[in-house]
C-alpha cells in the first residue's frame, strides 16, 4: 500500500473535485460481466483492503473466516484505519484504488451516487448472497438508482439509559425518561439536576444534541429528509418542535455551554464515567456503551431500555458500515468473496463466540453484536439470552435489560436514505442545531436557514446526477 499512497499524494486535491462533481465518467468502469462470483470459485492474486482495522476480537476472528474462504493462493494486503475519502476518490480518479473499501454507510451512498463504486449486483447473485437477510434500514443506505453499492455491517443506534440510584432518590421510574412522555422528561431532568452555582454537579437528563438530532425527529414522527434523499424537511414543525424540546433540557443545567463543559471534562471511558460518579440521571446513548459500562463500572446500579417515540414505540436511528468496491478495482471477485464472507451469519456467530470466550473467565455477560444481518442478529441475541440463563441472571438484571433493549431497538431502527449530498445535509442540520443550542437562533429560524442550504445542495447534487 505504500506504493498507492504515493500515487494518492500525487494525484492531488483537484481530481477529487472533478469526480466528485459529478464527472465520473471519464473514468472507464470495470465490467465484471465475465466475473465468476461463486464461492466454488478458485481465488489467486492479492486483495488490497482500505478502510479496516484488526483492532478487536471480533474483527481478527472474523477477517480469518474471510481469509480462509479467500483460499491460500490468496494474500491480503490491508491499509488500516479509517476510509479517508478524499483520497479514496483520487484514486479511482487515477485508477489506482484498493480492491475493497470498509466505509459508514453514509459515505457508501455519497460515493455510489457520484459514480465511484461498482454496483454488486452481479457480486451479491453469484455468491447466493440474499439482500433480505440484511436489515432493511441498512440495505436502503447502499441503494442507489435500484442498484446495491454495499454490503453492510454493524448497526449503531440508541438505547436509554439511566442511574437507577438517580431515579430511585427523585421517585422516578425508566418510563420517566424513555422519551416516551415529554413533560414526564422535562420533570425528571428538573428532578434530578442538581447544580451548586455556576456548576452542574448532575445532569439530570442529557439530550445528547446534536448527535441524537435525528432520534428526537423520529421519537415526534417525523424525519429530517424524504426516504428517496431528495427533500430536506428541515422546517417541518415536527422537527422544529423536536429540536425546541431537546434544547429546553439544556435549560434547567444552566445552558448549552455548561452541559459540554461537563461532557468534555468527563471520564466517559474511565471507571469515574459520570452514571459511576452520580454526575448523570438518564441520556440516550450508543449501544456500544453499554459494554464500556460493564467493563469499567460493573457494579454500578443502571437501567436501559428502549428508546421511545411519543406513542411508546421503540424507535432509534441506525448508522453503520458497509464494504464497497471502487468502479475500477483491479479484482473484484476478491473482493466479493471477503466482503459476503465477513457478512455472513456464521462469521457473525463465531465472531460472537470469540467475544463471549473472552469475557467468559470475569463472569461477565455478552451484551450481542448488532450486525446488520437478520438472521445472524437473530442467533446472536439468543446466544446472549441463554448465556444469562446459564449465569442465573434473572430479567430484572440489568445488563440482560440492556441485551433486550438493544435488540428491540435494532428491530426499530430506521437509518437515513441514500444521496449524493450527504455530507453537504447533515452539515446543515448540524449547523442549525449548534445555533440553536448557542443561543445564535431560534429553533424556528435555524432549521428555516438549516432547509434553504440542504436542498440547495440536494438539488444540486442530484441535477448533477441526470447529466
Amino acid at each position: 500500500m505504500a506504493v498507492r499512497r504515493r500515487a494518492l499524494g500525487a494525484v492531488g486535491a483537484a481530481v477529487v473535485v472533478v469526480l466528485a462533481s459529478g464527472c465520473a465518467s471519464g473514468i472507464q468502469p470495470r465490467d465484471d460481466s465475465g466475473v465468476d462470483y461463486s464461492r466454488h470459485a478458485h481465488l489467486t492474486g492479492t486483495l488490497d483492503v482500505m478502510g479496516f482495522g484488526l483492532g478487536d476480537d471480533v474483527a481478527t476472528t472474523r477477517d480469518a473466516d474471510a481469509r480462509r474462504a479467500l483460499g491460500p493462493d490468496v494474500h491480503v494486503q490491508m491499509a488500516q484505519g479509517a476510509l479517508d475519502t478524499q483520497a479514496f476518490l483520487s484514486a479511482v480518479a487515477a485508477g489506482d484504488p484498493p480492491d475493497l473499501v470498509y466505509a459508514s454507510r453514509d459515505d457508501i451512498g455519497s460515493l455510489a451516487t457520484q459514480g465511484a463504486l461498482l454496483p454488486l449486483d452481479r457480486c451479491l447473485r453469484g455468491s447466493d448472497t440474499d439482500t433480505a437477510a440484511f436489515r432493511a434500514s441498512a440495505i436502503a443506505q447502499v441503494t442507489a438508482n435500484g442498484h446495491v453499492y454495499g454490503v453492510p455491517e454493524f448497526n449503531q443506534l440508541q438505547i436509554a439509559m439511566a442511574s437507577t440510584a438517580l431515579l430511585d432518590r427523585a421517585g422516578l421510574t425508566m418510563s420517566d425518561v424513555d422519551g416516551s412522555d415529554w413533560a414526564a422528561m422535562a420533570r425528571a431532568n428538573e428532578r434530578m439536576t442538581r447544580t451548586t452555582g455556576k456548576h452542574l454537579d448532575v445532569m439530570g437528563v442529557d439530550g445528547k444534541l446534536p448527535d441524537s438530532f435525528w432520534l428526537w425527529t423520529l421519537a415526534n414522527g417525523a424525519r429530517p429528509i424524504s426516504e428517496d434523499g431528495r427533500t430536506a424537511h428541515l422546517d417541518d414543525p415536527r422537527v422544529v418542535e423536536a429540536l425546541r424540546f431537546a434544547v429546553s433540557l439544556t435549560e434547567p443545567e444552566g445552558g448549552f455551554g455548561r452541559v459540554k463543559a461537563v461532557r468534555d471534562a468527563a471520564d466517559l471511558f474511565g471507571e469515574d464515567n459520570q452514571f459511576a460518579a452520580g454526575e448523570l440521571g438518564a441520556e440516550p446513548m450508543d449501544n456500544w456503551y453499554v459494554n464500556v459500562l460493564e467493563d469499567v463500572s460493573p457494579h454500578t446500579r443502571l437501567q436501559f431500555d428502549a428508546f421511545r417515540d411519543r406513542e411508546g414505540e421503540p424507535i432509534a436511528f441506525a448508522g453503520g458500515s458497509a464494504w464497497a468496491v471502487p468502479v475500477n478495482a483491479a479484482d473484484p471477485q476478491l473482493a466479493c468473496r471477503y466482503a459476503v464472507t465477513m457478512t455472513a451469519a456464521s462469521t457473525w456467530v463465531d465472531a460472537a463466540r470469540a467475544r463471549m470466550a473472552a469475557g467468559k473467565a470475569s463472569g461477565k455477560q455478552f451484551t450481542g453484536l448488532l450486525t446488520a444481518n437478520r438472521a445472524a442478529d437473530a442467533r446472536i441475541e439468543r446466544m446472549a439470552l441463554d448465556q444469562a440463563e446459564q449465569q442465573g441472571r434473572g430479567d430484572d438484571d440489568q445488563w440482560v435489560q440492556a441485551v433486550r433493549a438493544i435488540y428491540t431497538a435494532n428491530e426499530h431502527a430506521v437509518s437515513g436514505p441514500a444521496n449524493p449530498a450527504a455530507a453537504e445535509f447533515a452539515k446543515a442540520w448540524q449547523d442549525g442545531v449548534n445555533r440553536v443550542l448557542n443561543g445564535q437562533a431560534t429553533p424556528e429560524v435555524a432549521m428555516a436557514d438549516a432547509q434553504r442550504v440542504a436542498q440547495r445542495a440536494l438539488d444540486d447534487a442530484w441535477a448533477e446526477q441526470r447529466r
